[in-house]
């Protein structure tokens, strides 16, 4: 099967159920976060910059009401959801997909009048098979690391394409136009000096919505090198036989994943041993070279995500990282910025080799006795090999949405959800989005 048969030519009903239930999890927890990162300063200059600058009536931003284009839908509902760094992610591309697939998918099912549930999910199934695998490829052909809005446009022009019904000629053209156009910025920059550029998720959705579009009117883009180079087929041969959206990693926390693992080792580490903070004279954190470049002590939300020693720091704390603890006064917290500055990052050899298939850390906690805690080589929960349960996601779903709109509208809002395969449609999940917050 090429890619353009299983952009186009993909069903619901030959979808496996395992495939089809991994989906209604990346829709609920990807959604849950944007309803979080609604109520960021990123999300809300973004979303007065799309109703500036891309002006109409299709779609609708989040958690806001107003009517946009579908592009600038895409870009600022994308960017809400990158706002907080608590969405799924594949560890071969070492970024996400579903936080650019879901909002550019949706604003175009809006904009085209398009309510089929099964659609839905089908479409999200295929978004983040072409994403990931546009992600994987161009990190084994480029020389450096692009953020997840370089093949986030891929995938969003691809199901752009499918839901404006385009031709296959055309949806090549699309997918070339997007590869072309889409950020290939650098990753290491972001984490270096952290701001709300984030991981180009948003951007690359727009430029994948926009992608389609002009397709549509006959503009050409094509050949998407990510795609079509045959040095690159070993990353496609298998569409349809081997399911990437089954393969992604939930995150727990809203922080950076490769800061997870050692938030992970000295949560264990003080439930072994009922340690409190005062005791600890310097924390030692062994994990991968990425992982040591977290090493800000934040004064914003944006640095908060990115900073391992300060994940380490509200882990140790409250034994666990919540949306609290990395905005508003969780970031001036004097004991969280105090017990920051004992962190020590090292990389070795082990950690490094593993990355990123395994994303390793090892803690040390130096005591005032003397006394040397060390944790065991610790991973991060959630990853594809050791899924959560469905109760942990919609868990979280409540976490991060309940403070926001409400329990009616939480609870409301995941029974639909959940429900997605035996509805005909979607127009009450999607007019749910409109929704604007308590707060």
């Amino acid at each position: 099967m090429t890619s353009l048969d299983f952009i186009h030519d993909t069903t619901f009903d030959s979808l496996p159920s395992t495939v089809i239930h991994e989906a209604i999890r990346c829709f609920v927890d990807t959604l849950g976060v944007a309803v979080g990162g609604s109520q960021t300063k990123l999300s809300q200059i973004i979303h007065a910059h799309a109703a500036r600058q891309f002006g109409g009536d299709d779609s609708t931003l989040w958690q806001d009401g107003r009517k946009v284009s579908a592009a600038g839908a895409a870009l600022a509902n994308g960017m809400t959801i990158d706002a907080l760094d608590a969405h799924d992610g594949h560890k071969l591309t070492k970024g996400h997909v579903g936080c650019g697939v879901l909002p550019g998918l949706i604003a175009v099912m809006e904009a085209e009048g398009i309510n089929d549930a099964r659609e839905l999910l089908t479409s999200i199934v295929i978004g983040y098979e072409i994403g990931t695998r546009a992600g994987i490829s161009l990190h084994s052909s480029t020389c450096d690391y692009h953020t997840s809005g370089a093949w986030i446009a891929l995938a969003t022009a691809a199901l752009t394409s499918r839901q404006l019904g385009l031709t296959k000629t055309q949806t090549r053209e699309a997918i070339g136009i997007a590869e072309y156009h889409g950020p290939r910025s650098q990753m290491m920059r972001c984490i270096d000096a952290p701001t709300m550029v984030k991981d180009g998720s948003g951007w690359g959705a727009m430029a994948g919505v926009s992608a389609g579009y002009l397709a549509q009117d006959g503009f050409t883009g094509a050949p998407a090198i990510t795609m079509e180079d045959p040095a690159l087929n070993r990353f496609w041969s298998d569409l349809g036989q081997n399911w990437y959206i089954e393969q992604q990693y939930i995150k727990l926390y809203p922080v950076c994943r490769w800061a997870q693992p050692a938030a992970e080792g000295v949560i264990a580490l003080v439930q072994e041993h009922g340690i409190t903070t005062d005791q600890i004279v310097k924390i030692k954190v062994e994990s991968f070279h990425e992982a040591k470049r977290l090493n800000v002590i934040p004064t914003n939300t944006e640095q908060a995500q990115y900073s391992l020693p300060f994940s380490v720091a509200v882990a140790l704390i409250y034994g666990t990282i919540s949306v609290a603890h990395i905005t508003n006064n969780g970031l001036t917290n004097k004991d969280v910025l105090n017990l920051s500055k004992l962190v020590e990052i090292s990389e070795t050899d082990e950690f490094n080799s593993a990355f990123p298939v395994k994303r390793f850390a090892r803690v040390h906690l130096v005591l005032k006795s003397g006394k040397v805690l060390s944790s065991e080589k610790t991973e991060a929960q959630g990853d594809p090999e050791n899924k959560i349960s469905d109760t942990l996601i919609w868990d979280k779903f409540r976490t991060f949405t309940i403070p926001i709109l409400g329990d009616e509208w939480a609870n409301s809002f995941l029974e639909n959800a959940q429900n997605l395969p035996k509805v005909s449609n979607v127009s009450i999940l999607f007019k749910q989005l409109a929704t604007k917050g308590l707060t």
